[in-house]
């Protein structure tokens, strides 16, 4: 028995899975296309017409830099303009993503291309015109830092991925809801969710004050659409737990009785997925063109600046190679996070363990599940189901309800003897 997210109307639901912001962050890259389109313009004129090569290099550079932002806007417009598209099966969520992916190897072939020529110019130094090559990279690092406010106004975008893991230990959000603190008299109570290698449960501790007795505190949870539970709470070493299990969702306001006295608790469901889960990778490229260039501005104008005063003509290549590493770094960030949202890797084996445990808590078993990133934000998921109750994928797309990012979900229950 199988069945796709949308039940009978599977074939009408939505297969929209851009990112959020998606139109914003298409007008942010096109208004620092016109800034650097004018400036590379300004740049390339004012060469021919002071016989300046070093600006006529400069702003043949900028037009590369332009060009890359351009492949990040022709993405954003065309996934924007076949979003409907039936002929993606998945959606245009994933072009931003082979945008970012062609970016990454833009930028790894620019770092190649600085290193060689300031390793060359080790060998064989050329004259410097410290006094047209300084103002340009000045102006160049001015023009660097409003494309990198505008591109990232608004935003979170990151110009590179550190690629840590986070170990969370038992008490960490990832694996609960956020935890409540009250005053209930003379105490501090704290109230939780708690579903670590468990079904999810109540939790109540005390953090200031006496403690309770299982008999002084029960709680009744009242959902928006007015159904209610009780739940009967058990001592335990240092907290007091729930004996029944929590169903899915968890948004509802749990009302806290404690020796009489009733404590309203206010519940969101959360989706503690992944950071990774919802980046735009084309904006981050984007921002990561526009930061490397500052980047070697920066190293430029500090080479320049040494050579100029101290007679240190190895400070301007030395600065290139430098700079040519910081870039070949962050390529190497965004190609190895593109180029696993294209091959469909599991984006998120965290929450891929809290799928196993929303299915399995109920005795049944997880026999194949596949996750992979549809866009940002946006997950899909094929679930494969074995159980010996007579549940159909109904029963399992409410227990998945609280993913929020799972956009798309196929679910195939099997009924085992």
């Amino acid at each position: 028995m199988t069945d796709d997210k949308g039940g009978e109307s599977s074939l009408l639901h939505s297969h929209v899975f851009l990112g959020e912001g998606h139109e914003q962050s298409e007008r942010k890259t096109w208004a620092v296309i016109w800034l650097c389109g004018a400036m590379m313009i300004a740049e390339i004129v004012g060469g021919i017409m002071f016989g300046s090569i070093a600006l006529v290099a400069d702003g043949m550079h900028m037009s590369t830099h332009a060009g890359a932002l351009l492949l990040a806007a022709f993405a954003y417009r065309y996934a924007r303009r076949h979003a409907d598209d039936p002929g993606f099966t998945f959606g245009t969520g994933k072009l931003g993503d082979l945008a970012g992916f062609a970016s990454a190897i833009i930028l790894t072939m620019i770092a190649l291309l600085i290193g060689y020529e300031s390793i060359s110019r080790i060998f064989a130094p050329v004259p410097i015109h410290f006094a047209e090559a300084i103002p340009i990279a000045c102006v160049g690092l001015a023009v660097n830092i409003a494309s990198a406010l505008i591109l990232s106004g608004g935003g979170h975008h990151h110009g590179h991925d550190h690629g840590h893991g986070h170990a969370h230990g038992p008490d960490d959000h990832q694996d609960h809801d956020e935890a409540h603190t009250f005053a209930a008299g003379e105490r501090i109570v704290v109230l939780e969710v708690f579903e670590v290698d468990v079904p999810p449960r109540f939790r109540v501790r005390v953090e200031a004050g006496p403690t309770l007795a299982a008999g002084a505190v029960s709680i009744e949870t009242v959902r928006p659409d007015g159904a209610r539970q009780t739940f009967t709470m058990a001592k335990h070493d240092g907290f007091l737990e729930s004996a029944e299990e929590i169903p899915e969702p968890h948004a509802f306001t749990a009302h806290v009785r404690i020796d009489g006295q009733n404590h309203p608790v206010e519940f969101e469901e959360h989706d503690h997925g992944s950071a990774t889960l919802s980046r735009d990778y084309n904006m981050q490229a984007a921002v990561v063109h526009v930061l490397a260039d500052a980047v070697v501005s920066v190293l430029v104008i500090a080479g320049l600046v040494l050579a100029l005063m101290f007679g240190w003509l190895f400070m301007d290549p030395l600065a290139g190679i430098v700079g040519a590493c910081v870039i070949a770094s962050w390529a190497y960030g965004l190609i190895r996070n593109t180029s696993a949202i294209l091959l469909d890797m599991n984006p998120d084996r965290d929450m891929a363990g809290r799928v196993r445990q929303a299915i399995e808590s109920q005795g049944d078993q997880l026999a194949d599940l596949h996750l992979w990133r549809l866009g940002p934000g946006h997950l899909g998921a094929i679930v494969s189901v074995v159980t010996k109750q007579h549940r159909d994928p109904d029963y399992y797309r409410t227990r998945l309800a609280r993913f929020r990012s799972l956009s798309h979900l196929t679910v195939e229950v099997k009924v085992s003897p």
